[in-house]
């Protein structure tokens, strides 16, 4: 089933740093939320949906799995949408490999060039990647403008090297700061040097969230669950017909790339140690487009500490490969997603393109 999540008041996911009172000062707010807060949304209304009793361990884990094994479930999102009379379009991150062309208000994608044609230049650049990415001629090149967002048609065009108007993140949520102060239950009064800042998500009109779900059933049409910090409310409701996802090229093309649409682990930080382990057949990584890593963790509540924190590869980056011979993604992907961890519930989701020569160098 496919969902749409609707708020029924402000949101608040929260990013993976330790906050209390008496810590931090200010709680910053993610959107969308990662595929971990969202397993926990999913996994929590599923025992509600068919009535589990909460003081039952073994019943939960016969439900919904453990904190490590999520059983049955499937996730695919959740990623920002919003509803323009009986369609959903779902929104993304704009791709690292794009750099915006003032004079046209536009973004282009950047072109793989051979480092011995490329300009002299500087990098950080790992020796092995054999091509840099160059701003096409003929423009005025600057960096990208922060909370950018593409809706899926746009997306899909600037994967294949066409230049693409983004959509500004204020017109699908704004932020709202919110104050409060630390209190000591027991003499219920204030603590002394205790104030914080929360952020809130609130999405605007006929924003909210997309997400695919497998291995669950049961749910009715539509309703209300709790979502986020604080519990607060969303509207869900099922998605009739259900979007599909942008179709995988079988067998890959001679030169692709690979779009992540959401973020991805990898063992050995910005890639895996064997990108066999994803493709059938010799595939050589040429260039990567990568933004700063996000550290993913959070607080364990049946536990009562926190998560140890990872650095994942951010939703957005892109990678070009290029095939030796006949290449395809492997069948057994759980979701068809290219990641070392959790693939199950959303993380490593991918779009694939071909990398054309008549756009690229």
């Amino acid at each position: 089933m496919e969902l749409f999540l609707e708020p029924v008041d402000v949101w608040l996911f929260r990013d993976g740093k330790p906050f209390d009172a008496l810590s931090d000062h200010r709680a910053s707010s993610l959107f969308p939320p990662y595929p971990t807060v969202m397993q926990g949304v999913i996994r929590s209304h599923h025992l509600v949906v068919k009535g589990v009793d909460l003081r039952n361990p073994a019943a939960i884990e016969e439900a919904v799995g453990t904190a490590e094994n999520f059983g049955n479930l499937r996730l695919r999102g959740p990623f920002i949408a919003r509803k323009e009379d009986d369609r959903i379009t779902r929104y993304f991150p704009i791709p690292a490999d794009v750099v915006l062309d003032r004079q046209a208000g536009n973004y282009r994608p950047l072109r793989p060039r051979p480092r011995e044609e490329a300009p002299y230049v500087l990098t950080s650049a790992p020796d092995d990647l054999p091509v840099l990415l160059w701003q096409p001629e003929g423009y005025e090149p600057s960096k990208q403008v922060a909370g950018q967002w593409l809706a899926e048609e746009e997306l899909l065009k600037c994967l294949h090297g066409e230049p693409v108007k983004a959509v500004p993140g204020e017109t699908l949520f704004t932020r709202e700061n919110r104050f409060g102060i630390g209190r000591d239950d027991a003499t219920r009064t204030t603590l002394e040097g205790a104030l914080y800042e929360v952020e809130f998500i609130r999405p605007c009109a006929d924003v909210g969230l997309w997400v695919q779900v497998e291995g669950y059933d049961g749910w009715p049409e539509a309703g209300l669950m709790r979502i986020g910090g604080e519990g607060r409310g969303a509207h869900f409701s099922k998605i009739e017909p259900p979007l599909s996802w942008p179709e995988m090229p079988d067998p890959l093309p001679q030169r692709f790339k690979v779009y992540f649409a959401s973020p991805t682990y990898f063992e050995e930080g910005w890639k895996p140690k064997d990108w066999g382990r994803f493709f059938n057949g010799a595939v050589t990584l040429q260039a990567v487009a990568l933004n700063r890593y996000e550290s993913i963790g959070g607080f364990d509540w049946a536990s009562g500490q926190q998560k140890p924190a990872r650095r994942y590869v951010p939703a957005g980056s892109v990678y070009y490969f290029t095939a030796d011979g006949s290449v395809c993604l492997k069948t057994d992907l759980v979701n068809g997603a290219i990641t070392d961890r959790w693939p199950e519930i959303g993380f490593g989701q991918v779009i694939i393109t071909e990398w054309k020569e008549d756009n690229h160098v």
